[in-house]
């Protein structure tokens, strides 16, 4: 395990570090009064950082691209409220110095229970269907294991390996707990929307070294590529010797809860919410993505030394900045039950005719 990661920043500020990296970005730039300088995005499991490296570049454009692992030596530094590094020394690192444990971010719970628990849920739907298709899925040889470990995204909710796991694990907990509320909506295909509603993304996203978009995810998306993949593993189920015809009304209001999850034509999707469960659905999804950007966003701002009295920096997807009324208000309450501290009288000073 590496010596130094990137949430560690706020302890080496003003010091010299040298440690391991993915290369997440690098391009090469004019500097104001001429020549030019490299702009570099350094990442490991715990964040990333921007760097600078303004002089003897030229070995570093030659070995390293984006991806790659790197071994960097430089002076971690604050600017505009943001770490990061100033670097003299950059090379590519061999694959022996790398422990790739320290580069992919991972949920924090065991992925073969949270599959278990999720498993639990779909055998106690009463619709056959729904139950058959949401198992072609996750018991598919290909589709199985990279949506137990693909990440939810490339840098927003739930930007770690297991996390889009985690994130559907989650929305069906949140889901269960609110469809008693809406007697309009239908449990089993609510929760089988809200298990394939992101399923596109084990086709959209790339995690090897650092996470990204496959080609297919940047001209396609995980929406669209989602919805085929649906219509693809229904036609699969048709097929099978024996099989009762999945029911084409409840494939027609499936694919619309999947095309219209994102909940606004900006927001990517191709149709907003029409029926019960898509619009429960999408309200869901959105809170449960909003919530866990928050948690990241406070930890972020503890890392960094921010006090509960600080906001986060802004957060582009939300479009303001983030605020811990939890933390803010327990340390009120928690300096109030602290113990005043007495002060001793001073003695009566006494004086001395010598001391006329």
């Amino acid at each position: 395990m590496k010596d130094f990661f990137i949430s560690d920043a706020a302890r080496f500020e003003n010091q010299a570090i040298t440690s391991y990296f993915v290369l997440a970005a690098i391009s090469q730039r004019d500097r104001k009064g001429g020549g030019t300088y490299l702009a570099i995005t350094l990442a490991d499991k715990t964040g990333s950082f921007e760097a600078r490296m303004w002089d003897d570049f030229a070995d570093v454009i030659a070995s390293c691209s984006e991806g790659c692992y790197v071994k960097a030596q430089g002076t971690v530094s604050k600017y505009q409220g943001k770490f990061q590094i100033t670097l003299q020394k950059l090379r590519s690192a061999a694959e022996s110095e790398i422990d790739s444990a320290d580069f992919q971010p991972t949920t924090q719970y065991d992925i073969a229970e949270m599959d278990a628990e999720l498993r639990g849920y779909v055998a106690a739907f009463t619709n056959q269907h729904l139950q058959r298709l949401v198992l072609s899925f996750l018991d598919d040889p290909e589709i199985g294991p990279l949506f137990r470990v693909a990440p939810a995204a490339k840098r927003l909710h739930h930007a770690w390996i297991g996390g889009l796991l985690e994130h559907v694990l989650y929305l069906v907990r949140v889901c269960r707990a609110t469809v008693p509320f809406y007697p309009e909506v239908d449990p089993d295909l609510l929760l089988t929307g809200a298990i394939l509603h992101d399923m596109g993304k084990v086709r959209e996203l790339s995690w090897k070294t650092n996470f990204g978009y496959t080609i297919e995810g940047q001209l396609i998306g995980h929406i669209s590529i989602g919805a085929s993949m649906i219509a693809e593993k229904i036609a699969q189920l048709n097929a099978e010797p024996g099989a009762e015809p999945f029911p084409l009304r409840l494939r027609i209001v499936l694919e619309h809860m999947i095309l219209a999850h994102h909940g606004k034509l900006e927001f990517g999707s191709p149709k907003l919410p029409m029926t019960p469960e898509a619009l429960l659905l999408s309200t869901l999804d959105d809170l449960e993505a909003k919530f866990q950007t928050l948690r990241s966003e406070f930890a972020a701002s503890r890392s960094a030394g921010k006090k509960v009295d600080e906001t986060t920096d802004w957060v582009r997807s939300m479009d303001r900045a983030l605020f811990n009324s939890q933390a803010f208000v327990a340390e009120e309450a928690a300096a109030s039950l602290r113990p005043e501290r007495t002060v001793e009288p001073e003695p009566e000073a006494t004086i001395s005719l010598f001391d006329l």
